[in-house]
């Protein structure tokens, strides 16, 4: 079975069921971005397909699925939600006022660099109809200070010259304080290289250590650093350096960002998993698995509410505690070191996410995202009728807004209630006009699931491959030597999984593309190298 590669030009017969909005045109992609070729073999399996089991229903688990099965082989995808898209699912409501409505995890910014995960995606429609632009990732500080990143040039180092001269933080007698030497690691990333210099600092002590403006800390990096679910006094230094390579220093794509324009079930994974059942792939939801056991002959059973299946390899696509707990309750998966690995894995703070369905409208003037510092515990806020169009039905019917709070690592006694009070009343802060609004109705979304990448941890993280050949691990909490973040390593990862079988039986995987793998400038490469960086 044959697909078009990950950067096909769209194509009449793979445009969205939104046909009547003509597709934007494709931007083209980085001149230096990486392409990541998957090992020699066949185009497809021949003979007797062998059978692999994908525990995990979330990008990971899709992307492994999807190059396995368009490649031939037999695919079992056991989820155990009753829905596609792991930490990207959603779950149907009813409104108070009888109206039907998606809650989801919430805002998630497909950033243009995110190559793999677009590319998994261009499978349900090639030309990317499901997504939209926001202009601008704007920032706003409790003290008045705000950034944009709309007018910012997309290509280092003019980015970085160009974010500092046009932001409010970076005054001449702050520049003036800076340490640049210390920032010198910055300039030429590299994996995993920038995990054996940053992994034992955390983020905030290497930005000290750069003096950055206490403004800036505040406003642009901690903001950043906390789209990570983690506070950055527990942030490696080496996670938050490679992410300001992947979405500013080193790729020139830029910091804007697509969004998907109807909740993540409807627009992304139902088209996605009709796609893979059009390719044979066998999708059990709401199944979950219990063990899984290396079977003498190589393959492996798998156990769990559907019974047991033997099945000649597995992906195990789960989250942090879901890979911890599989692997305590399969005593013969893999090998002591790496079980002790595993179970010492950690899980990122909890975080809430509050959705509002307000009885007035925002000014007109809000961005569709905002992000936040200064408010308390509250990270950003979005206004979804700005670009989702289920959201956009509910405040057409009804003259009001859908908005949509977001807190990051919270403490773990937090009391729920007192928080979702007062992250209304931050609201109230950002957009006064919010104050006297009714809110018809609220869903809250508490959840503690993401991988936390806590200071010395990168060597505990799980890579593609174990000690079993024939199991294989992908996530965004897997560790490999591609600059890779959040949704982007989930993609890339599964789609490594998947190659490394595909290895197995001869056959050649999927194509991966990554930004640059170093520094763009030979220059500033050279500095960093003078220095020790």
């Amino acid at each position: 079975m044959t697909t078009p590669p990950p950067d096909a030009a769209p194509t009449a017969a793979g445009r969205s069921r939104r046909s009547a909005r003509p597709a934007a045109p494709r931007r083209g992609r980085d001149r230096r971005a990486r392409v990541v070729p998957p090992p020699p073999g066949r185009a497809g399996i021949s003979g007797e397909a062998p059978h692999t089991a994908v525990i995990g229903g979330g990008i990971a688990g899709l992307a492994a699925a999807t190059a396995l099965a368009e490649r031939g082989v037999r695919v079992t995808l056991y989820e155990r939600d009753a829905g596609l898209g792991g930490r990207l699912s959603g779950r149907q409501v009813q409104l108070a006022d009888g109206f039907r409505a998606t809650m989801t995890r919430g805002f998630h910014a497909f950033f243009r660099q995110y190559y793999n995960l677009r590319g998994l995606l261009r499978r349900a429609d090639p030309s990317l109809g499901m997504l939209t632009g926001l202009p601008d990732y704007p920032l706003r500080h409790s003290s008045g200070l705000r950034d944009s990143f709309a007018h910012v040039p997309r290509t280092p180092p003019w980015s970085a010259l160009g974010f500092a001269l046009l932001s409010p933080t970076f005054t001449l007698r702050e520049m003036a304080r800076m340490n640049p030497r210390a920032a010198l690691p910055l300039l030429d990333v590299r994996t995993p290289g920038v995990y054996e210099r940053l992994d034992g600092v955390s983020a905030r002590d290497f930005l000290d250590r750069i003096r950055f403006p206490e403004a800036a800390h505040h406003l642009a990096f901690e903001v950043f650093s906390r789209s990570f679910f983690a506070d950055p006094g527990e942030l490696s230094a080496a996670e938050m350096a490679l992410m300001f390579h992947i979405y500013f220093l080193g790729s020139s794509e830029g910091l804007l960002f697509d969004v998907p324009d109807e909740p993540f079930p409807q627009a992304l994974w139902e088209p996605l998993g009709r796609y893979l059942t059009g390719h044979g792939v066998a999708v059990h939801t709401g199944c979950a698995v219990e063990t899984v056991e290396p079977r003498p002959d190589g393959g492996v059973t798998v156990l769990g509410s559907h019974g047991a299946a033997r099945h000649d390899a597995v992906v195990l696509a789960l989250d942090t505690a879901g890979l911890r707990g599989l692997v305590a309750a399969s005593p013969r998966l893999g090998d002591p070191d790496w079980r002790e690995r595993v179970r010492r894995l950690r899980t990122a703070p909890p975080f809430l996410v509050s959705r509002l369905w307000l009885d007035r409208p925002v000014a007109p003037d809000r961005p569709g995202f905002l992000g936040t510092s200064g408010f308390g515990a509250l990270d950003n806020v979005s206004v979804l009728e700005r670009w989702e169009g289920e959201a956009a039905r509910w405040a057409s019917r009804t003259g009001g807004s859908v908005v949509e709070l977001h807190a990051y690592a919270l403490r773990t006694d937090t009391d729920r209630r007192a928080q979702q009070d007062r992250l209304l009343d931050q609201l109230s802060r950002v957009y006064p006009e919010t104050r006297g609004a009714k809110v018809v109705d609220a869903q809250h979304e508490w959840r503690a699931d993401c991988p936390l990448f806590p200071v010395g941890g990168y060597q505990d993280r799980p890579t593609v491959r174990t000690p079993d050949p024939a199991v294989m691990v992908a996530g965004d909490l897997v560790r490999t030597e591609l600059p890779v973040a959040l949704m982007e390593r989930a993609a890339t990862t599964g789609f490594l999984a998947a190659n490394a079988l595909l290895a197995r039986w001869g056959v050649r995987g999927q194509t991966l593309w990554t930004v640059p793998d170093r520094g763009r400038s030979a220059v500033l490469r050279g500095m960093a190298r003078v220095a020790g960086a």
